[in-house]
């Protein structure tokens, strides 16, 4: 104001009628107000601004009639102060003529940021400030801007903890740009407040710790159950654990309980005491509950349901669950019938004593049909593709839990950030129908493997390229249908892979997968090939020098005598085709969603032939001869797991049988006459290989915490796991389809077509007993922790124990007779490569053969799970 008066004082007004050209008017302001037309407006000082912009922020205009002296200049010139640009506004009468009078605006402009520079802080948190402060580079700068982004700087770390900040934001002329500046924000965080300690009156119900253990994150310094829980005092945090205090009260029945007051006193420069004080009221029962307005169900179901009665504890939370939060609340029970605009609202109707009489009131509404289904943000797939794992359809009636499920499919088929799926609902009362939307981010899921290096025989390499949405039926029509270099859009799944190392083993594999084989229907068809061969060395390796210096003298040393003769003394002279393995397999599968006993059950077959080809093969059981795997797998399969990368509720089961047909019942072969010291006995026995392979394995998920509420929570993972393999006649044990147990499992399948069994804390196949595993059972915990998840990366930590163990016999089966091990480990899933990790493990017990412990093991993965 002092400012503006200021500027008012050389507005040089005249009432004189002539004037010179070399002197302007001036204003007697002791005299009568007299009223000019205003013949023309003049402005200068501002390059950036066009002058009719810059008059009509005035409020003045040519032809307008004013008092002066009067208060329209004054109001001109504060509108120029409120709009926060200038720096400096002046308006001065140029001429008057007569009854008009000829005005200038001279303005001085704010100056212009040209850099601004975050001082004190980290990378991540300039750029929050910068999303929230509103500063950019070439607005202008004012006092208002200036304590605004103070203002908002101290509030931002406020909430992180840092209570003591300071912030002051300080502007330099840039000596390069004329009218601008270069403005620094320094910040010093200063250390977090934490709480010291926390003071509770009034008490009685509920214990000092009781209360404190009701707060999520205000916790004070000192008890042991708070190590690992953070200490720092956030304002927000303290407000929502106030209400979860109320809470845990209206939960054990004290409808009345309240914080009359709380304060936060600072006990030093580092800590802060928190103080509350407690009314706590009396505890209520119920006395009587009735039900109003319920015309679709009986009030015995919806009584049985509710699950309080008479007698009980007035448990507000226990109310809210049964009858909005549970998956088997009463809400859901009208929700996923159509009710949509159904409402209950219990009613406290009489209050005696400590007994409570509650009033059920029940609208139920007309039921809502589904009118629209729209899909958002979808730019990978065809839409039908996504349209046919909806389980909500136009005409049927509104379901939250068809919702639900369509959410599931849509984040198991891989194609959107399951972290950013979202439902928009909007029920239209007039004609009760529904519209949803469902709104997808999408992420790209198509993985490439690629490793090369050099090892003693030479070059090592490994590529694979998975396209998960590839499309068969474009393949042959090139132009608008591919999308890349591969058609894509249907969501079918095509894996390539090949691996060298070097002359002594390759392998090559394709495989095709579609979950919709047809279209029509969720029936799955898979197809797949694969081809290895690995050789072995020639009986002069075995009597070279560089063997011989090995095995005299260590491998260390003789590797490290040999190297620089490697070309001459190497595997790379002695590489000998005649000794190999090869292996040759197809199979196809085909698989139907059930929909009894629900429809997360599924049901799949496959049938594979392998041919195994052994030409002087020293390292297993048969070595010479072929041997043919002809089989038939049937799976029965469970899965209700929420999200594919991380779950965080569900589960995961599966019983399969593998098995061929029984040869020995009619080949007419005396099996029990045949000697396996005999190589050709040997070959002739397994020729054509029969088994019978049973599997169960099983996994849950279970959140820690509230999901719905927190995108982070600890998730308890549990696996049950059991394999048998089985034989029909005693003779005729196969020495194929084998568990090999122990290490990372990462294999899969070993050459020999032998599964792996994952134990961490054991070296690879370090508990696998002489002669191969026909049993095993493997046991586990695991405890997860995300510590980002999103379209791009996801990453969790984790800690386990587990226990395991494999059998030569399956009546040597033992349960209890387990491995055990500890650890910890960490996962990061990246869409184009997939799945990696690495675990370190402790195995707590002796392996079989061995005096020593597994020990302390580090296990890698790369693009699947143990």
């Amino acid at each position: 104001m002092i400012a503006c008066l200021f500027l008012l004082i050389p507005i040089g007004y005249a009432q004189q009628k002539t004037t010179t050209e070399d002197e302007k008017p001036t204003i007697i302001y002791s005299g009568t107000p007299k009223k000019y037309e205003i013949a023309d407006i003049q402005v200068e000082g501002v390059k950036n601004y066009e002058d009719y912009a810059l008059i009509s922020l005035s409020g003045l205009a040519v032809g307008q009639e004013i008092d002066i002296p009067g208060t329209q200049i004054t109001d001109a010139i504060n509108r120029y102060w409120k709009h926060g640009l200038f720096s400096n506004v002046k308006i001065t009468a140029e001429k008057i003529e007569g009854s008009k009078i000829w005005l200038k605006i001279a303005l001085a402009q704010r100056p212009r940021i040209s850099e601004i520079n975050y001082n004190g802080i980290k990378k991540s948190e300039k750029k929050d400030l910068e999303s929230k402060l509103g500063m950019i580079v070439g607005s202008q700068i004012t006092p208002h801007t200036v304590n605004r982004a103070e203002l908002l700087t101290k509030r931002y770390f406020e909430d992180k903890g840092f209570k003591n900040a300071t912030v002051l934001i300080a502007q330099r002329d840039d000596p390069n740009k004329e009218n601008q500046v270069l403005v620094d924000v320094n910040i010093d965080k200063k250390e977090k407040i934490k709480v010291h300690k926390i003071y509770i009156e009034g008490n009685e119900a509920l214990k000092d710790s009781k209360v404190k253990r009701a707060m999520k994150k205000t916790n004070e310094k000192g008890p042991i159950r708070n190590w690992f829980k953070t200490k720092k005092f956030i304002p927000e945090n303290f407000s929502n654990d106030k209400k979860l205090i109320i809470d845990k009260y209206n939960e054990l029945g004290y409808r009345d309980a309240r914080i009359v007051k709380d304060s936060i006193v600072p006990f030093n420069e580092k800590t802060v005491d928190v103080h509350l004080d407690i009314e706590e009221g009396k505890k209520y029962f119920i006395r009587n509950i009735s039900w109003v307005g319920n015309t679709l169900y009986p009030t015995e179901q919806l009584e049985y349901m509710l699950q309080m009665k008479k007698g009980d504890v007035y448990n507000q939370k226990l109310l809210t669950d049964r009858t909005v939060t549970d998956d088997d609340a009463i809400g859901n029970l009208y929700y996923n019938n159509g009710y949509i605009f159904y409402n209950l609202s219990p009613v406290e109707v009489n209050i005696i004593g400590d007994s409570i009489d509650l009033e059920m009131r029940i609208h139920e509404g007309r039921p809502a049909t589904i009118n629209k289904i729209k899909i958002n943000g979808n730019d990978r797939l065809y839409e039908n593709v996504v349209r046919r794992e909806l389980r909500t359809k136009p005409g049927e009636l509104f379901s939250k839990e068809n919702i639900m499920r369509s959410l599931r499919e849509i984040q198991q088929m891989g194609h959107f950030d399951p972290e950013n799926i979202q439902p928009d609902i909007q029920p239209n009362p007039e004609d009760a129908t529904v519209d949803i939307a469902y709104d997808l981010v999408s992420k790209a899921n198509d993985q490439v493997e690629f490793s090369a290096g050099w090892g003693q025989t030479g070059v090592i390499g490994k590529l694979s390229l998975k396209f998960t949405n590839f499309s068969m039926a474009n393949l042959f029509h090139p132009g608008k249908n591919y999308r890349g270099i591969l058609p894509q859009g249907d969501g079918q799944t095509l894996t390539i892979s090949g691996q060298t190392n070097a002359k002594y083993y390759q392998s090559y594999s394709i495989s095709f997968f579609d979950p919709w084989f047809g279209g029509k229907r969720p029936n799955s068809f898979s197809l797949s090939a694969y081809y290895s061969v690995q050789t072995d060395v020639s009986s002069n390796w075995y009597s070279n020098s560089y063997y011989n210096n090995m095995y005299n003298m260590g491998y260390m040393g003789g590797y490290g005598g040999g190297y620089g003769g490697y070309n001459n003394y190497g595997y790379e002279n002695f590489y000998d085709p005649d000794k190999s393995m090869k292996v040759f397999g197809i199979s196809a599968g085909w698989g139907k969603r059930l929909t009894w006993p629900d429809d997360y059950f599924t049901l799949s077959a496959n049938i594979s032939f392998q041919r195994y080809i052994m030409r002087d093969w020293q390292y297993f059981l048969i070595r010479n001869g072929n041997s043919n795997n002809l089989s038939v797998n049937i799976t029965l399969a469970r899965a209700s797991f929420d999200n594919p990368i991380f779950p965080r509720q569900g589960s995961d089961f599966s019983l399969s049988v593998q098995f061929t047909p029984p040869y020995s019942l009619w080949d007419g072969k005396k099996y029990n006459e045949m000697n396996d010291n005999n190589e050709n006995d040997l070959a002739s026995k397994h020729r054509w290989i029969e088994y019978h392979k049973w599997k169960f394995k099983s996994k849950t998920y279970t959140s820690l915490m509230d999901y719905t509420r927190y995108k982070r929570v600890p998730v308890l993972m549990t696996r049950a796991e059991i394999g048998i393999l089985g034989h029909y006649n005693s003779h005729k044990r196969s020495p194929f389809e084998t568990f090999e147990m122990g290490g990372d499992g990462m294999s899969g399948y070993s050459g020999y077509a032998t599964e792996m069994i994952a134990l961490r804390g054991y070296d690879n196949n370090s508990l696998t007993p002489y002669g191969g595993g026909y049993a095993y059972t493997r046991l586990g915990l695991e405890l997860r922790y995300p510590l980002m998840l999103e379209p791009s990366t996801s990453i969790y930590v984790l800690g386990f124990l587990e226990g395991g163990n494999a059998w030569n016999r399956v009546k040597d089966f033992n349960p209890f007779d387990l491995k055990r091990s500890a650890g910890i480990g960490v996962r990061i899933f990246l869409p184009m490569i997939g799945m990696m990790g690495i675990d370190w493990g402790y195995g707590f017990d002796k392996v079989d053969g061995s005096a020593e412990k597994g020990g302390s093991q580090f296990h890698f993965i790369l693009g699947q799970e143990f």
